[in-house]
């Protein structure tokens, strides 16, 4: 079980810790309204507007890590990008987005703002929030995680342990090859990723409707945030998580857990 040292070290990552939840979204439904969606690409603090959102009271704002105790999503996730980017399957419905995230007021990160079409379709009254970064801050971030992400030795780790580190990593492979342009070479990702940077939020800015999106910028804190919400400001500095240091390690603990299924397996 994940513990409030786990926490403080590596943030929402840390409930890869925690016993596998197993629930089958595929079979939920939609118990809390949806009321905030935050589209802005990985590494521009998406981990601190996850904590953020949870601080304002919306119901398990869903992030990347979300699904570290219940790997089962994973493979809904698979399906869903099969669809949109692969033209696999049946097409993405509102119905597939009420089940996965039926249980959340709030998204942001990957796999999340992959989908940003249909989730501003989906939920039209939600607002949205687009952070954003320096562009050559957020590029140095990112290229540190893609260092992380397309380590070499990563994908055998995931095969050895194909429950839980093979459902996480193989999900993560299919964001991280939409982000850098459909590829998987770390090089050639970061030579791409800038320009999928810039058309992505080119994108969100045209499908908004003027009063529906916030542009925040990152260290804007929680003035504008709330102000755009309706939210009155917490007593609390907003938080600052998953920076490159803690996110590394994030990985490296993963790294250790799926070596430790995997033996446990022999």
């Amino acid at each position: 079980m994940a513990t409030p040292a786990d926490f403080a070290r590596i943030g929402n990552y840390a409930r890869m810790y925690n016993p596998n939840q197993n629930i089958d979204r595929r079979q939920s439904t939609r118990v809390t309204p949806m009321e905030v969606l935050s589209l802005g690409f990985s590494r521009t603090g998406t981990l601190s507007m996850r904590e953020a959102l949870d601080i304002l009271g919306y119901p398990n704002p869903y992030h990347f890590s979300s699904f570290y105790d219940n790997v089962r999503e994973c493979d809904m996730w698979r399906d869903l990008i099969a669809s949109k980017f692969e033209g696999k399957g049946p097409p993405v419905t509102k119905e597939d987005f009420d089940g996965l995230l039926g249980h959340c007021g709030a998204v942001t990160d990957i796999p999340c703002h992959l989908f940003a079409e249909e989730l501003m379709e989906f939920y039209p009254d939600a607002k949205v929030v687009l952070v954003e970064r320096d562009i050559d801050s957020w590029f140095k971030s990112w290229c540190g995680f893609l260092d992380n992400a397309l380590s070499p030795g990563l994908p055998t780790l995931a095969e050895s342990d194909p429950e839980m580190g093979g459902r996480i990593v193989g999900l993560g492979n299919a964001c991280v090859k939409i982000q850098c342009g459909d590829t998987l070479d770390l090089e050639e990702a970061k030579a791409r990723s800038k320009e999928v940077y810039r058309k992505h939020y080119a994108l969100v800015r045209s499908l908004a409707e003027e009063g529906r999106i916030l542009e925040y910028r990152l260290g804007d804190g929680w003035k504008p945030l709330c102000d755009f919400l309706g939210k009155e400001v917490p007593d609390v500095p907003f938080p600052r998580v998953n920076d490159t240091e803690s996110n590394s390690q994030g990985f490296k603990e993963l790294a250790a857990i799926m070596i430790q299924n995997a033996a446990a397996k022999d």
